[in-house]
């Protein structure tokens, strides 16, 4: 009989411990999961905050070159009507 129970608390025991070595397993991947999330998500910042300096860039040149672009139709118009008066005399 108290064999039985030494067995039975044994058993009981053996259970707790798988259950604690499962529980300890699936922590450490919840936390290696958690650090792969954590990687990503940094690195994610850091193509965001390299995308938003390359559109910043872009956007710098493209003003710059409608600004470009303007003063080379205004030199035009003038190129233009230069020609008109030269012709027209």
């Amino acid at each position: 009989m108290a064999t039985d129970r030494t067995e039975a608390a044994l058993g009981a025991l053996r259970q707790a411990i798988a259950g604690l070595e499962n529980a300890i397993d699936m922590r450490i991947e919840l936390q290696r999961s958690h650090g792969e999330v954590e990687h990503e998500v940094r690195r994610v910042h850091a193509d965001r905050a390299r995308l938003a300096q390359e559109l910043d860039q872009s956007q710098f040149r493209a003003n710059r070159l409608e600004e470009v672009n303007r003063e080379v139709s205004r030199r035009l118009v003038t190129a233009m009507e230069t020609i008109r008066a030269v012709l027209d005399r």
